[in-house]
């Protein structure tokens, strides 16, 4: 969705790219980072944690479902966490020299607002159980069909992890602009306080990509 925003994507490379970094079922924030530098795409991720949180072994082992900065820490990730801890671990040791642009480092929304306000998007990682979007009127996937429709995921006690794109805010109301990649055909806008709780959820390692334009 970024790389076709910026102009720079071809199905084929991008192919090439995802099987080159060996981009398959597990995905973490880093990876994306390092698709953003495979394809030139300047950027800067910042995050609350330089590699893996062993504390998310602890929570997958002990709650179905679990926690991660993994889109969803499924059966699969609690069997393979220690082969993910080690090749994330290395991703990031490895990143300065690979011109990979990561910083451990608290970002305000206002520092949010300011990078949109300059036409550049951001790649967030949110808990989806808390997420929801006030401009969706009718039920979509993954809203369990409920009847007001709104939510772009169920609310659950458990932790999942998504990314959505961010484009965009009004500067009147606060509201945060996003496309959901689950969604190629809508925007969706949630209030400041609901992006907050949502990207700072435990989990998250507050992970966001900045992504600019002028790449």
């Amino acid at each position: 969705m970024v790389l076709r925003y910026l102009g720079q994507l071809d199905d084929g490379e991008f192919e090439n790219a995802l099987h080159e970094l060996q981009l398959t079922r597990s995905i973490w924030t880093i990876d994306l980072a390092y698709l953003m530098r495979h394809f030139g795409v300047r950027h800067r991720f910042c995050t609350q944690t330089l590699g893996v949180d062993k504390g998310y072994k602890n929570q997958c082992a002990s709650r179905p479902g679990g926690y991660s900065s993994l889109p969803l820490l499924q059966s699969f990730y609690r069997k393979h966490f220690d082969t993910e801890e080690t090749r994330v671990n290395q991703l990031f040791a490895q990143a300065k020299a690979c011109k990979v642009r990561v910083e451990k480092c608290t970002v305000s929304v206002q520092d949010i607002q300011a990078h949109l306000a300059q036409g550049h998007v951001a790649i967030v990682l949110v808990n989806s159980g808390v997420l929801h979007c006030d401009l969706c009127s009718s039920p979509v996937k993954y809203c369990c069909f409920t009847p007001s429709g709104h939510r772009c995921f169920c609310r659950t006690p458990d932790y999942q992890g998504h990314f959505i794109v961010l484009r965009g805010y009004n500067r009147a109301t606060g509201c945060i602009f996003y496309n959901n990649p689950a969604y190629a055909d809508r925007m969706c806008s949630t209030s400041t306080s609901n992006f907050e709780e949502a990207r700072t959820s435990y989990g998250t390692d507050e992970d966001i990509l900045f992504v600019y334009l002028d790449s």
